[in-house]
């Protein structure tokens, strides 16, 4: 018997010869499992069973194999993983630092959550499928927006309506800030975007009805979103802090809803700061709550001067509150606690004398409008104030018992154990009890804010662009639910995991359905071009309730929905129609926003392969932000442009985190400018088309002030009749008759800054075929206005007069491919002629500081080109207010540097105001510039255009002889003026 020292390490057998007898022993036919040494077939045996290692344990080799000589490589000791895993596994062998520790090797499967949003339905104080059933029924909805200004309480009184219809608790520590959803709005405590919410609400006398609120941010730089939420809604609840009054937030929505014939409700809020921070005495603060409302009625009266737009508390549209301990009340709910409370009495007339220069005499029980004793206060006072203060002051100072005895007269009765809470909650329970719901704010909306029935007809007639004679618009004007369906999307909001859009709009006539067949039309959509237009299936309906929403299969008239499944082709705005609209369709208008966006900076990604993600995150941000703009420079580089610092920072947040995930590089931030003239072009410019069969001639010259604004504002459009265009110049203007009515085009766009004039006579030129090549001059106007000659910024302010046009009789050389370039070119020389300026944007600024900090304010100002055009101090209140103008470009930073200065007890908002001109020539070529020198004076405008020209990859030189003919050129150099040609 062999043992395992008679083979050597490759299974060779070494020992003696073995005997017949042992031969004979081995059994035949025996299957023994090989180990995993002895898998290939030993060398130097013929059919011989080989001796396993093991004692006894033999084995048969099947195949005979003669004096095969096998490999060292080629045995196999082990088995493959193939055979131990099978064909089917797909199997990998790796290095061992072949991945990153950091890296787990099975990835986690990632949750995106960039939204607050409710695990479950959330349990309401209302029957939700009571909610989608008044959804039918227009005269009952209100559609309102909260505004306001930044930290005045707009999320703070949705907090108060929420905590009325969801149960939910109240949390002394912590605001809930139900309508902020955004994961950044969460970390900064601060509004970033608008947010829906649609509540079945009741009014004083039990009637409910369903009211879609939007509440909107109130920083400066997000008035985008205020008035996408102002497009859709009917009216306006204005929330203003009574310390703070009027601010310059509240300044620019007042404006932009009287433009957009928005009805405006005002609350004023935080009252009980007067009686916790300022201290003020009741009379004091009756004097302070009066200056606040007629400061914003004195704004108002300046854009509007209808006495039928003031707000008044004893009209019923104003409404006090406290949106921290979550109460508001109006003249008529309070007198309606006294009714409740002391027996009948005629409510409405008791809340009529409840404001203004009104008096009650104790003794004769009536009231008068003379003061009879210098002591008596007004009934304002007397019936409001003065409980409202010694409720707080009780609260706050008085025992147990005594507390106890206070409530009890007034009605309220509280478990003893609520006595031994903190102030802040017990206070918020006893102000529960004393005014209730706040029943009177809804009095105030269903009664001063139109239904959508009634509102309906100045909505379309404000918004549609079509003619107002046709049957849509009649079933519009009708907010008929058989009608065809028209929605106006607004806003698109992106989905928790920030992977798709949800359009948000207003069913402005028709039945919209789950699963219906839709049209999608884009803004730049019109009858004539439908290039604009999809067709696609609304897959589902919401109402949207900020932190979970509704789903409805359909929605009527009136109401304000959020549809899926058509995001795809919009960007901003679009008009969603029903496919079997056979008549002329129109879109409704775009917003035309309060402010213009004009930061600008340039992004790339860290590792260049991860281009296609960041376009794809652009054009969701694109869809996320209204007022966001993205472009590519002729260098190549990615230019996003924001209202400011905070608004492009949250842009970039969203495009890295939520968007794209990937890392992106920022460049320093820079600023839109326009070219502007300050004269009328030194000489005609001409220029011939490259077949030399065509001639164009044109001069440029400065637009009277004023003009540019009232075409952006949309005051005067090429939508109007060349007559009612012709009596607004010559009426505001003093344009005469024949050049009002000869404006072709605006540019660069419909509401473009920039007017082209046909100043040609027809007894000099034919006039017909001028018409013929109209459109191409237009195009080429309008190319050259939105890219001009000195850093290929848009221009502003100038007016092209077209003096001559000879033109080639065949039609084939009179082509758009002739005309374009050369209008394009012959504006360029025209506009070089005239004193080319740079203009560059500016921010009004508004900083409220203690007085001890003015100086601080003025030295940072100086520092940055900014000059203060107001200081003031604040009435009623220890802070002063100053007004400052400051260059957009020297603003980066601004506010960090102010707080500095003040040691943060400045703040301060800027918000874009007008364009102007940048000092200096900016063709002068005899400035010097050192480089890493801040330009000054006269420098600065040469300055800026070499680096603006050099940062988009244009050359240094601004020449005219660049645009000219060289029989021009010729012609001027010979007659002395070459140095025109710059």
């Amino acid at each position: 018997m062999a043992s395992i020292e008679d083979y050597d390490e490759f299974g060779n057998y070494i020992g003696a010869d073995l005997d017949s007898d042992d031969e004979d022993e081995v059994p035949q036919n025996t299957f023994v499992p090989q180990p995993a040494q002895s898998a290939a077939p030993l060398e130097g045996y013929d059919d011989e069973p080989m001796p396993s290692a093991d004692a006894g344990a033999m084995m048969e080799i099947d195949e005979p194999v003669h004096n095969a000589v096998i490999l060292h490589e080629d045995k196999q000791y082990y088995p493959s993983a193939n055979d131990v895993y099978g064909a089917d596994v797909e199997t990998l062998v790796q290095e061992e630092d072949a991945q990153p520790l950091t890296q787990p090797i099975i990835a986690p499967v990632k949750v995106r959550k960039w939204t607050v949003e409710e695990k479950d339905m959330p349990e309401t104080r209302f029957d939700k499928a009571y909610l989608l059933n008044m959804t039918s029924f227009p005269d009952m909805i209100r559609n309102v927006a909260v505004v306001g200004h930044l930290h005045h309480g707009k999320t703070a009184l949705m907090d108060t309506l929420v905590f009325e219809t969801h149960k939910l608790v109240w949390d002394s520590d912590k605001p809930v800030r139900y309508t902020d959803t955004h994961v950044l709005s969460r970390q900064r405590e601060i509004s970033i975007k608008s947010s829906p919410m649609s509540l079945v609400l009741s009014t004083t006398s039990g009637k409910s009805h369903l009211i879609h609120l939007i509440d909107t941010p109130g920083h400066v730089n997000f008035v985008d979103e205020v008035a996408s939420a102002i497009r859709l809604t009917d009216g306006i609840l204005l929330v203003v802090d009574v310390v703070e009054g009027l601010m310059v937030g509240t300044e620019a929505i007042i404006r932009h809803a009287l433009q957009e014939g928005t009805k405006i409700t005002l609350v004023v809020n935080k009252i009980d700061r007067l009686i916790l921070e300022l201290r003020i005495k009741p009379a004091d603060a009756y004097y302070k709550i009066k200056h606040t409302i007629e400061e914003i009625n004195t704004f108002i009266s300046t854009i509007n001067p209808d006495p039928d737009m003031r707000l008044t508390p004893e009209k019923g549209n104003v409404a006090f509150a406290s949106t921290d301990m979550g109460w508001c009340f109006t003249l008529r709910s309070f007198a309606q606690m006294y009714a409740d409370a002391y027996g009948p009495l005629d409510v409405q007339s008791f809340a009529d004398r409840l404001w203004g220069d009104i008096y009650f005499n104790n003794e004769t029980r009536k009231f008068t409008r003379k003061q009879s004793d210098p002591e008596h206060n007004r009934s304002f006072i007397q019936f409001i104030l003065d409980p409202l203060y010694k409720l707080y002051s009780h609260v706050l100072s008085e025992e147990t018992e005594e507390l106890k005895e206070t409530l009890h007269g007034l009605g309220i009765h509280l478990k003893p154990v609520m006595f031994k809470m903190d102030v802040r909650p017990l206070l918020k329970v006893i102000l529960d009890q004393f005014f209730g719901p706040t029943t009177g704010l809804v009095d105030m909306i269903v009664e001063h804010i139109p239904s959508p029935v009634e509102a309906a007809a100045a909505k379309v007639e404000h918004t549609y662009t079509g003619p107002q004679t046709s049957d849509l618009v009649a079933s519009m004007k009708a907010c008929s639910a058989d009608g065809p369906v028209m929605i106006h999307v607004a806003k698109l909001y992106h989905t928790t995991d920030a992977q798709s859009f949800r359009a948000f709009g207003r069913v402005m006539s028709g039945t919209v359905k789950k699963g219906m067949d839709i049209k999608v039309l884009g803004e730049g959509y019109s009858p004539e071009d439908e290039e604009d237009m999809m067709k696609t299936v609304v897959d589902d309906i919401w109402i949207s309730e900020s932190r979970y929403f509704i789903p409805a299969e359909e929605v009527g008239p009136g109401n304000l929905v959020l549809l899926g499944g058509v995001d795809a082709s919009i960007s901003k705005t679009a008009t969603l129609a029903s496919i079997d609209i056979d008549e002329d369709l129109h879109i409704f208008r775009p917003i035309k926003h309060m402010t213009e966006s004009v930061l600008k900076i340039a992004i790339e990604p860290i590792q260049p392969s991860e281009l296609p993600k960041m376009l794809s995150g652009l054009r969701s941000i694109n869809k996320s932000y209204p007022l966001v703009s993205t472009k590519v420079e002729e260098s190549g580089e990615h230019v996003v442009i924001g209202t400011g610092e905070l608004y492009l920072d949250c842009v970039m947040h969203d495009l890295r985190r939520l968007f794209s995930e990937i890392e992106i590089k920022v460049s320093d931030p820079v600023t839109k400018f326009c070219e502007t003239v300050l004269e009328t072009s030194a000489l005609k410019c001409y220029a011939d088309t490259p077949n030399k069969k065509n001639r164009i001639t044109m001069i440029a010259e400065p637009l009277e002030r004023g003009i540019a604004e009232d075409l952006e504002r949309g005051r005067v459009t090429m939508r109007m009749t060349p007559k009612e265009r012709g009596t607004f110049f010559q009426e505001k203007y003093q344009w005469d008759l024949l050049a009002s009515r000869s404006i072709w085009a605006f540019g660069p766009d419909e509401s473009g800054p920039n007017i082209l004039l046909d100043d040609t006579l027809p007894s000099q030129i034919d006039k017909k075929l001028l018409g013929t090549v109209k459109e191409h001059i237009k195009q080429g106007f309008q190319w050259g206005a939105r890219e001009g000659p000195l850093c290929d910024e848009p221009m502003r302010n100038v007016k092209f007069r077209l003096l001559d046009a000879s033109l080639a009789q065949e039609p084939i050389y009179r082509g758009g491919g002739q005309i374009v370039p050369t209008a394009r070119r012959v504006c360029y020389s025209s506009f070089l002629m005239a004193t080319p300026r740079l203009m560059e944007p500016t921010y009004y600024v508004e900083v409220q500081a203690p007085a001890d900090c003015i100086s601080a304010v003025y030295t940072v100002l100086a520092r940055r080109r900014g000059h203060v055009t107001q200081d003031i101090p604040k009435a009623g209140s220890p802070l002063y207010t100053v007004k400052a103008l400051i260059p957009v470009i020297d603003a980066n930073g601004f506010e960090t540097d102010l707080r500095t200065a003040t040691q943060g007890q400045a703040f301060c908002l800027q918000v874009f105001d007008h364009w102007s001109v940048v000092p200096g020539d900016p063709t002068d070529t005899s400035i010097k510039l050192r480089p890493l020198e801040p330009a000054s004076g006269q420098a600065l405008a040469r300055d800026l255009v070499l680096k603006t020209r050099r940062r988009k990859g244009l050359g240094d030189q601004i020449a005219v002889s660049k645009y000219l003919d060289d029989e021009f050129v010729l012609a001027l150099s010979a007659s002395g003026h070459a140095d025109l040609l710059g």
